[in-house]
């Protein structure tokens, strides 16, 4: 990659981090720039997942306190999204190029929808989950709908926290805080799955996967400090756009 294209997947991370950090969707800003320059597709996907690990790892320290209580959930929850994460990643380097390409205009509109509703999803959540209650053997049937999530987050991750949210919220009785603390714990653990298999598979684009790691943290930090000034519905809608638009030129090309 040449001095500009690395400069451009930067900002594009410092970008991407920013708005996940606002409102989520972050993905569907640095994973089109990647492409755009030059990166194949399933090359693009894989140092996409690696760069924004340090992300996933910061959220989910920020609500550690919200995890106090739910032990037992993370013992049954962790291992199938750690196995989840590594079946997605094994799916994406046994698909080629051209067929990847082919889905990847339908996994952006997905991300898109997800991203689009998210609010009305929370605010589901918040309105069934008013109480919180004891943890017991009986939410390990949360399992079952966290395992295609789980795949499908090693396999492209767009969204995917949306989507933990939405099966957790389906199938456990507790509170949003708690739930959205349990999400970001089961994604960072789908995504360092598939980030640690994707070490081996000579895939990731290490020159764009460290720079983008930094300018995400970056991203991160700014958007933070945002947080008050920008209205995180005015962002989303912003980013909903751009991924529907990006969704479109892949269905073009």
């Amino acid at each position: 990659m040449s001095g500009f294209d690395l400069f451009m997947v930067g900002l594009a991370a410092v970008a991407g981090g920013a708005v996940n950090a606002l409102a989520g969707g972050g993905t569907l800003i640095t994973f089109p720039m990647l492409t755009a320059v030059g990166v194949p597709v399933v090359s693009a996907n894989i140092t996409n997942t690696v760069a924004l690990c340090p992300g996933y790892l910061g959220a989910t320290f920020a609500q550690m306190k919200d995890l106090r209580g739910q032990t037992l959930r993370l013992w049954f929850l962790l291992p199938v999204s750690l196995l989840g994460g590594i079946g997605g990643g094994m799916l994406i380097l046994n698909t080629g190029d051209q067929v990847f390409r082919k889905l990847v205009p339908f996994l952006i509109l997905m991300a898109v929808v997800l991203l689009a509703v998210q609010d009305r999803l929370r605010a589901w959540i918040t309105h069934r989950a008013g109480h919180s209650r004891a943890v017991t053997l009986h939410d390990a049937w949360s399992i079952l709908p966290i395992i295609p999530a789980a795949i499908y987050g090693g396999y492209f991750g767009a969204g995917v926290s949306v989507i933990v949210l939405a099966v957790l919220g389906l199938v456990l009785d507790e509170s949003f805080t708690r739930l959205n603390a349990l999400k970001q714990a089961v994604s960072f653990s789908i995504n360092i799955a598939a980030a640690i298999f994707f070490l081996f598979s000579g895939k990731v684009l290490w020159s764009a996967a460290v720079i983008m790691a930094v300018c995400a943290l970056v991203g991160g930090a700014l958007g933070g400090r945002l947080a008050g000034m920008i209205r995180p519905l005015i962002l989303r809608r912003i980013v909903v756009t751009i991924g529907f638009l990006v969704a479109l030129i892949y269905l073009v090309r």
